[in-house]
């Protein structure tokens, strides 16, 4: 009896838990149904000239989600779609076009020398614009458009505030081969960046290191006019310069940031053109017509199954109810705490989790009128009923993930959204099912001694000899 109480005291905070997690992170609502853009982007392969690797889609799509940061576009979902496609879904976005024009092309990959006596100037600057850059990520998972918009105006972003610190380029990304991460040396956890010039960039590179080594002089590392990196050259390649066509960008970087600035570098310097090759508007209208219809839905499946079990079951049932009720709010806060992107699918996904949480309660139910009928003590029965429908929920739940993690492998878009919210729902479901409705039961049947005598609320029509 007193673990039971201990589960039901962890019930009720959790319970209280999901409440503040709903009412202080609200759900994100997908394309489908807030509206906006999706475009699909292909790489072109000019002449059949190699095959497009992974890694030169993933840098893509880094370039990619540079840019539609700098719409600021909240919540955007970006992902690569077969070998050489990369779906881009906008919600809220209302010119689609303007977002098209951003998306095409190739990225501007720009080597910069910085200016003479401008050391002070660019050090208090760049401060500021890693300060900036912090803050326009907060403000963009808070949703705030109009105060993203004003901190995205302070970026160092133009030609004009450039050309304040840094001369004309001198290498782009054209001369750029490749650029990877290196792994530490022995003794150093710090990650550096390998660079890879044409044989005109590797002159060129040379010739701009020179000149700025041991000056304290930066080099300016521009992807579409923003700064990604500015590393300094050491005074011992003041005579010569770095040459070879090599270079290693050291630096404070974890393996993480490591990787990010090679893919931002090779993305810069793709040699493959990029083509919107699809363009599509979904109104907002229709996505709160689909918001309206699929929570009535839900509002009217959930009443049935909540009545129908409520009657065939009778008092498990309505505790079967109570289960439910808490199943639906977990779920949801579950939702709103993983980030997930709401979409019809994913409503579709949610309620039938709902069904999957009937099923484990019915399974366990009937055992345990098996075990009425075979002449056991309500305790006894209750006690069988979920032992023995444990395994059967068990099986049940581990191949609906399976076939969750397939959907999720294999597709795309909305039909991950599905695989994460049957997959969450139905985790939740067991939980609620062999916990809750449980621990609801076992209180019961403890806690009120006269209910041990009254094994019909739990079965009706059994034989007297039970009775």
């Amino acid at each position: 009896m007193q673990k039971q109480k201990l589960i039901l005291i962890f019930i009720v905070l959790l319970v209280a838990a999901a409440l503040t997690i709903i009412q202080r992170l609200p759900l994100q609502l997908g394309l489908d149904l807030r509206g906006g853009a999706q475009l699909t982007v292909e790489i072109k392969n000019p002449n059949n000239s190699g095959q497009i690797t992974t890694q030169d889609l993933n840098a893509v799509k880094k370039v990619i989600e540079n840019r539609i940061n700098g719409l600021g576009v909240a919540e955007p979902i970006i992902q690569t779609v077969g070998g050489n496609r990369i779906l881009v879904q906008l919600p809220g976005v209302t010119d689609p076009q303007e977002a098209e024009k951003i998306l095409g092309g190739t990225a501007l990959l720009e080597f910069r020398a910085q200016k003479i006596d401008t050391q002070s100037q660019f050090r208090a600057e760049y401060s500021n614009q890693k300060a900036l850059e912090e803050q326009i990520a907060s403000v963009r998972k808070e949703n705030k458009p109009e105060e993203l918009a004003r901190l995205q105006k302070s970026l160092l972003t133009s030609e004009e505030a450039i050309s304040k610190l840094f001369d004309r380029p001198v290498i782009t990304g054209k001369n750029l081969k490749d650029a990877r991460p290196e792994a530490p040396e022995r003794g150093n956890n710090l990650w550096s960046v390998a660079l890879r010039f044409d044989e005109i960039g590797g002159q060129e590179f040379a010739e701009l290191t020179k000149l700025l080594a041991g000056t304290g002089r930066s080099i300016g590392i521009f992807l579409d006019n923003k700064l990604i990196s500015a590393p300094t050259v050491e005074v011992k390649f003041a005579q010569t310069g770095i040459t070879g066509g090599m270079a290693i960008i050291t630096g404070d970087f974890k393996i993480e940031q490591a990787q990010d600035l090679a893919i931002q570098l090779r993305g810069g310097s793709l040699p493959f053109p990029v083509a919107v090759v699809e363009n599509r508007t979904i109104g907002a209208t229709l996505g709160q017509d689909s918001i309206k219809r699929s929570i009535y839905a839900a509002m009217a499946g959930l009443s049935l199954v909540l009545v129908f079990i409520g009657v065939y079951y009778r008092l498990p049932g309505l505790v079967a109810d109570v289960s439910l009720v808490i199943y639906a709010l977990l779920t949801f806060a579950a939702f709103c705490l993983v980030g997930v992107t709401m979409t019809l699918p994913g409503i579709a996904g949610y309620i039938l989790s709902i069904g999957m949480a009937v099923d484990a309660n019915v399974l366990i139910f009937e055992r345990t009128r098996e075990e009425l009928r075979a002449n056991k003590s309500l305790y006894r029965a209750v006690e069988s009923g979920f032992f023995r429908a444990f395994t059967t929920i068990l099986d049940s739940t581990v191949t609906t993930l399976i076939a969750c993690a397939s959907m999720f492998w294999f597709g795309s878009g909305l039909v991950k959204g599905f695989a994460v919210t049957l997959s969450i729902g139905v985790l939740i479901s067991m939980f609620t099912a062999v916990t809750c409705t449980r621990t609801f039961l076992m209180l019961l049947v403890l806690g009120i001694p006269k209910l041990r005598q009254k094994p019909e609320l739990f079965c009706p029509n059994l034989p007297a000899t039970v009775k």
